[in-house]
């Protein structure tokens, strides 16, 4: 069935949803509310949006508070096993609520709900949960929504995999002023630690005019930055009938008139072309900040989780980025307690850190996946080793990062006004291009706008600052005014 047709067709479902919702207005005197919950990546962030404006279409108010909905779906994801623990322990809660509420819904899909063995747990031991669904038929969700709210039976759609790709689904968007952007959907490289490329399938790269459409329109809606989402972005385009690489199609975004920054995540480093350097280096759009999993320091290691590179060649390649863009931010992942890793082994991981000076690293324990090579694997490193490679990993991690933000104290930079202060509402929260936050006092109606920043003081992780001339800026003009000066937009 075409991109097309597949549309028209989840629309018809989408009007089904709708007489249910009037219905529910009749018999409760109000609309009903929808909470969608997401675990997980930037991926399921953004496949969560998709889903709330399917719910938005068929009639429903979204909510972030599950105690107020009528319908709840959480958006799961299986990378480690404490992230799959978090949704069975909030299942239960889920369920005390239902009795309260029984016209409750309650849904789950993600990559979680992909593993054979978690639907059967569900199936028998979560009854009162009313719809599975999977990774793979995504845009099937006001069909399956249709069907939920016609039956009093659990209904499940698991897909096992999937090449279609099915464009311009409803989307209601977290924020106004940046936005993911799917380019590519499911993975080639089975790393034997990661469940990612049974959950979310093989490689498929979409249409980079489909991509350019959406990121135009996303622009005219206000946006002014983009993350350009995918499992291994340097992989872009092989699956395309006319291949087309990343570092060509970054070129082609950079092109969108009113569109201020892009990002992406995540890359392999094995596939980031001298190509891609090049782009970085000469675009003014492209954040200065790459995120480059290195997951393990220790060659033999990496053999074992299949990353197909050595801590050479990843040293190399940090030193060309570095050498292209001296002012660039390197963030990572690293993962301790790999099975037959050795305290020896974390030592090296330590050794590419202190080299590299990563600006920040996510540090991860270990968590064997069912139906991964490395779950099988025999030697499984004992807890009290785990730990005590972690603990001094993390330490040296955090050291590290440290030194690296305070080189910036006192300079002055650009960032995007994220939000407002939790802390404090008379401060706002925004991001660097290098991907740091700083906290700074200023008017909420900023957010969105890009100001010029001082870092005043390095607290490690964050700055507090000051905006550049604040009082000067001030003193002789309104502030709604100055908002909408050009100086900020």
């Amino acid at each position: 069935m075409s991109n097309e047709k597949e549309r028209e067709r989840q629309q018809t479902y989408i009007e089904k949803c709708r007489v249910y919702v009037k219905a529910f207005e009749v018999e409760h005197g109000r609309f009903p509310k929808a909470c969608v919950v997401t675990f997980g990546c930037q991926m399921n962030a953004r496949d969560s949006e998709k889903l709330s404006g399917i719910l938005v279409q068929a009639g429903y108010e979204i909510t972030d508070s599950e105690e107020e909905a009528d319908f709840v779906l959480y958006n799961t994801c299986t990378v480690r096993d404490n992230a799959n623990q978090r949704v069975y322990g909030r299942l239960g809660y889920l369920n005390s609520l239902k009795k309260k509420k029984p016209h409750m819904r309650i849904a789950l899909c993600g990559c979680m709900m992909q593993e054979q063995a978690v639907v059967e747990k569900i199936q028998k031991s979560y009854r009162f949960v009313d719809l599975i669904f999977g990774t793979h038929n995504l845009f099937r969700f006001a069909e399956l929504l249709s069907e939920t709210l016609s039956s009093e039976n659990m209904v499940v759609d698991i897909w096992e995999g999937t090449d279609k790709i099915v464009e311009n689904l409803p989307v209601k968007r977290k924020y106004s002023y940046k936005s993911g952007v799917n380019i590519m959907f499911g993975c080639n490289n089975f790393c034997s630690y990661c469940i990612v490329p049974y959950v979310r399938g093989r490689e498929r790269s979409r249409e980079p005019k489909d991509i350019l459409r959406e990121i135009e329109s996303l622009v005219e809606d206000g946006v002014v930055e983009v993350m350009l989402l995918g499992q291994n972005v340097n992989s872009y385009g092989k699956t395309l009938e006319n291949p087309m690489s990343f570092a060509e199609l970054l070129q082609e975004v950079e092109k969108i008139e009113g569109l201020r920054r892009i990002r992406f995540m995540t890359s392999h480093p094995k596939d980031l072309s001298d190509e891609l350097i090049e782009v970085m280096r000469r675009s003014t759009k492209i954040c200065r900040h790459l995120h480059l999993p290195l997951q393990a320091g220790s060659d033999r290691i990496l053999q074992a989780m299949n990353r197909r590179y050595t801590k050479e060649q990843y040293l190399a390649l940090v030193d060309k980025l570095k050498t292209a863009i001296p002012d660039i931010a390197i963030t990572t992942d690293l993962i301790v307690g790999f099975p037959g890793e050795t305290l020896e082994d974390v030592e090296e991981t330590i050794e590419v850190v202190k080299r590299v000076q990563f600006d920040n690293a996510f540090t991860f324990i270990y968590s064997p996946r069912t139906g991964t090579p490395a779950a099988a694997m025999e030697n499984q490193v004992p807890e009290e080793i785990v730990h005590e490679g972690f603990d001094k990993l993390l330490s040296v991690v955090q050291e590290t990062a440290k030194e690296r933000a305070a080189l910036l104290q006192g300079k002055v930079m650009e960032a995007l006004v994220e939000g407002v202060n939790e802390q404090d509402p008379a401060f706002v929260t925004g991001r660097l291009g290098n991907n740091m936050l700083v906290h700074f006092k200023a008017d909420r109606r900023l957010v969105g706008k890009f100001v010029m920043v001082v870092l005043d003081t390095c607290h490690g992780f964050y700055y507090t600052g000051r905006m550049v001339d604040w009082l000067s800026q001030t003193k002789h003009t309104r502030l709604g005014k100055m908002v909408d000066n050009q100086w900020l937009n």
